[in-house]
């Protein structure tokens, strides 16, 4: 960190945001609440899915399922449905098993307290944080990669934001700036991260603490947040087998052990007597978080009846059209794959 001979009192940057905060909080639906179970929908859609792109989805979920005790009974497809769109489909697995939780654990009542938030399925520090501080009043700063970059800036720390201790790092950081009211100062900390202090080309001059920000002072805005540790994807071919006849084909789901948990998807395989029926193929390029995808799909229009119906009976395939791939999710290679065949 770069010495700064101010004073160590910086609880006025936390009142500068909070003001900044009352005259420019973005206008969204979820605002209008302190219901936890929609708060804490909302903190997992938009993990990985910008604000703009997600709130659609946001609401279409919230309107099938308002509540805990919807969402717990319905079945596993149709919330992965309602999650279509949103990638990343484990958090749809997750809150549908932390909904069950809530009420087989907590009679049907979102918990209240920080350290049971985070028992809950797919629920981590960052998510316990922001909805026990906006619902119940909670003290823990919501800290992720908006908390890192403002207050990496604001202190022109070169803390590591990959190591391991970052987050216990920039929670101890938030604290010297941080409020009465944690809840607006969280919901505020996410706004300016994402509407001012951006990763690239940051909008300095209509920032509230720009006055208090050493990186700005010394003209290192770009130097933070540092981060060193980078993760490489991982190179992983996948090989797929279109089968149809007749504007039918032929998925099944995937289990829970890999990529893609729960999605469906095309057979990886197919019986010698059908690679007469191959017909062309198509490789896809595709990339996930940590993996470049290369998916080779074959197509295979088969002909003969019984080679058809032997292939189903023996690997317990399901059956499908175009129509019908829309009330199951696949991963997004498959499904405009889907798309762009036997449209006619």
């Amino acid at each position: 960190m770069e010495k700064d001979n101010r004073s160590s009192d910086f609880l006025h940057i936390g009142s500068k945001i909070l003001e900044w905060y009352k005259n420019n909080a973005r206008d969204l639906p979820f605002r209008q609440t302190k219901d936890p179970y929609k708060i804490w929908i909302c903190e997992i859609v938009f993990q990985q899915t910008r604000i703009n792109q997600g709130l659609n989805h946001y609401n279409n979920f919230i309107k099938r399922f308002p509540d805990v005790k919807t969402l717990a009974e319905a079945e596993e497809n149709e919330v992965l449905l309602y999650w279509k769109g949103l990638g990343y489909y484990s958090r749809a697995i997750n809150i549908h098993k932390a909904a069950q939780q809530i009420m087989n654990d907590y009679h049907g009542i979102f918990p209240d307290q920080y350290e049971e938030i985070l028992k809950l399925k797919g629920v981590g520090k960052y998510t316990a944080a922001a909805v026990s501080s906006i619902c119940f009043g909670g003290r823990m700063p919501a800290v992720d990669g908006n908390f890192y970059r403002v207050l990496s800036r604001l202190f022109a720390d070169d803390f590591d934001i990959s190591n391991s201790k970052a987050f216990t790092y920039f929670s101890e950081l938030a604290a010297l700036v941080m409020p009465e009211n944690v809840g607006d100062f969280n919901q505020a900390m996410m706004d300016i991260g994402s509407e001012i202090c951006k990763p690239k080309n940051p909008l300095c001059g209509e920032c509230p603490i720009n006055e208090d920000c050493l990186a700005f002072s010394i003209q290192k805005i770009s130097d933070y947040p540092v981060k060193t540790k980078k993760v490489k994807a991982e190179d992983l071919a996948l090989t797929y087998y279109f089968v149809h006849r007749n504007g039918q084909f032929l998925i099944r789901q995937r289990k829970e052990d890999f990529i893609w948990k729960k999605l469906f998807e095309f057979p990886d395989a197919i019986s010698s007597n059908m690679e007469t029926f191959i017909t062309g193929s198509k490789t896809i390029a595709h990339k996930l978080t940590h993996k470049n995808l290369s998916i080779e799909i074959f197509n295979v229009e088969v002909i003969s009846e019984k080679i058809w119906n032997d292939f189903i009976a023996e690997n317990q395939y399901l059956i499908t059209d175009v129509e019908g791939s829309h009330e199951k999710s696949f991963p997004k290679p498959l499904e405009n794959y889907i798309q762009n065949s036997l449209k006619d």
